[in-house]
């Protein structure tokens, strides 16, 4: 059961750096002009209050550091990529597909989950599903698809690991635009 749990993470998260490798990274600013209000689901509070919003922060700290070095990585936890996979967004792209304003700071940010989001964010294509898809949006299928997403770091693979309850953490950050 546990390999086959691995297999589906990577899968996922080889499924997401495809789908990633197309587009351009416009950061969590842009995404919260829209999804701010109440009306959106308030998708940006609720991030904000998250660990997420902060997980870039946690590696700039003495202790991440310590941890990096007893790792056996010469770098600073923030430059490590083994810790940079699951604190930021957009650490592993070529500059050229971050766009102005993206800042890698922000952490685990919207784009981590939904795909790099230059070519969806317009009004115009955010409207229509399937060209939001098109264009890069990552809808997930179903909780499962949720979870194995979120298990791609909140796994033992961290030095930091916590035994990682899905059904609580989920209902954390759960963000759905409210049904009118």
């Amino acid at each position: 059961m546990k390999k086959l749990s691995l297999l589906l993470i990577s899968f996922l998260f080889i499924a997401l750096a495809v789908n990633a490798q197309e587009f351009n990274y416009i950061g969590v600013k842009k995404c919260s002009m829209c999804h701010k209000t109440e009306k959106q689901g308030s998708q940006l509070s609720i991030w904000e209050k998250s660990k997420h919003a902060n997980a870039y922060k946690v590696l700039q700290s003495a202790e991440a550091d310590k941890i990096a070095a007893d790792l056996g990585h010469t770098t600073k936890a923030a430059e490590t990529e083994a810790c940079l996979k699951c604190h930021a967004t957009g650490y592993n792209v070529p500059e050229a597909r971050l766009e102005k304003g993206f800042n890698i700071a922000d952490g685990v940010q919207c784009e981590t989950c939904h795909g790099a989001g230059k070519d969806y964010s317009p009004m115009k294509v955010m409207k229509d599903k399937q060209a939001s898809i098109d264009a890069g949006l990552i809808v997930w299928a179903d909780e499962a698809a949720i979870e194995a997403q979120c298990r791609t770091c909140h796994n033992e693979e961290s030095p930091t690991y916590k035994e990682f309850n899905f059904a609580e953490s989920y209902k954390l950050i759960e963000h759905n635009i409210p049904k009118e």
